[in-house]
């Protein structure tokens, strides 16, 4: 029996992986479930599975949902203290890293320092902490397995998951894919007035807010290079983005050799999360069979940096390296925020991010509290932007 902590359970990525789970209950134990603030939510999931710890990120929710479990054998835990300590249980096999956004990043990196398996669907994590959490990874023994459609692609495409860098295994580039979101055919002038609710209607895509908006300016691939740099070893210069509107191909490998190695699937997110809970065993996820008939025909098409200027600051942040991608990563939370409260125009979120990068100079992110303290400068100065 595998014992289970889902940090962000009601969110797309814990419902998905409950839900794998509900397979294969005599293989798996959910040993703490947590959330931000959605109380009701967190209280029918842990009604329906009987969790050992549940942990509100808000204090106040936390209270609240108290309680409503005061009935149950459910201790609950608050803020990034209750987080930290679910994600580092002796108890616990592995752990979920499902928050979104930087939020995730001291749980997610306590879950690394305790050895476990982490399953990283956070991919903040990695871009603000970087050499950080994979040094967390190595050196604590731990197991780090990519949630993300399109690592978790790369992963089962590459010959092992060795940190040795991509050249000394044949490797000649990565290829992310992304499907372009909602907008990949809009021109510039149709950028200008788009809303919150076309940005969040991804065609192909069941996800929230945050990752919904960042899909639409290509953030989303953005941070996804970074995150691939760091798991696989590589460079900005070896991973390329290629749009492929159906987002059936998630990511390919290409060989020196000539050879292009593909995973290809239908976009659910309960497939990369089976393989990672399975690993190295593969298990049933639930997800309908792809036909390849039915697709009928695989598109691929050039990426348009002038369009969405996002994924080229992404490029560069990481180029640059340090704490450029902790400011990438906080100004762009800030400004997706804005934009979703109407308080930003679509096509002005990369122009904060440029702007928060170009006012604050990068430093070595060697410490977590250097990389919290670039965090806090950036969402400070980014607030006054959007202001």
């Amino acid at each position: 029996m595998k014992k289970i902590t889902i940090l962000g359970a009601t969110g797309t990525i814990g419902i998905n992986t409950l839900d794998v789970i509900k397979l294969y209950k005599n293989d798996f134990e959910v040993t703490a479930l947590t959330a931000n603030k959605n109380i009701e939510r967190l209280e029918k999931l842990c009604q329906e599975w009987q969790p050992k710890y549940a942990v509100m990120a808000d204090t106040d929710a936390a209270e609240q949902l108290e309680q409503r479990l005061k009935n149950l054998p459910i201790e609950v835990l608050s803020g990034v203290e209750g987080l930290t300590k679910v994600a580092s249980l002796t108890e616990v096999d592995m752990v979920m890293a499902g928050i979104v956004g930087g939020a995730g990043l001291i749980p997610t990196l306590a879950a690394a320092q305790a050895g476990k398996r982490v399953l990283l669907a956070n991919k903040e994590a990695l871009v603000m902490s970087g050499q950080l959490f994979i040094d967390a990874i190595r050196q604590n023994n731990a197991e780090l397995l990519p949630i993300d459609s399109e690592h978790n692609a790369i992963f089962q495409c590459l010959p092992n998951s060795e940190q040795a860098g991509i050249q000394k295994q044949g490797v000649n580039k990565i290829l992310l894919t992304a499907s372009g979101g909602p907008f990949r055919t809009f021109s510039i002038d149709q950028l200008q007035n788009v809303t919150p609710a076309q940005a969040c209607k991804h065609p192909n895509w069941s996800m929230g807010q945050k990752i919904s908006v960042d899909s639409a300016t290509m953030m989303n691939k953005g941070l996804e290079v970074i995150e691939a740099c760091w798991l696989f070893n590589s460079q900005p210069k070896d991973i390329e983005v290629v749009l492929h509107p159906q987002s059936i191909i998630h990511s390919l490998v290409e060989y020196v050799d000539g050879s292009l190695l593909a995973q290809l699937g239908n976009p659910d997110m309960r497939t990369p999360i089976a393989y990672a809970l399975g690993w190295p065993n593969r298990i049933k996820s639930g997800v309908k069979r792809l036909s390849l008939i039915d697709v009928a025909r695989l598109d691929f098409e050039a990426m348009d940096f002038k369009r969405f200027p996002c994924l080229q600051l992404a490029y560069d942040a990481m180029q640059v390296g340090g704490t450029s991608t902790v400011i990438l990563n906080a100004a762009n939370e800030i400004a997706v925020q804005a934009f979703l409260q109407e308080k930003l125009k679509f096509i002005e979120i990369p122009k904060v991010i440029e702007t928060t990068l170009s006012r604050l100079t990068s430093k070595d992110a060697d410490s977590l509290d250097i990389i919290l303290k670039a965090d806090t400068e950036a969402r400070q100065l980014a607030t006054e932007l959007v202001a």
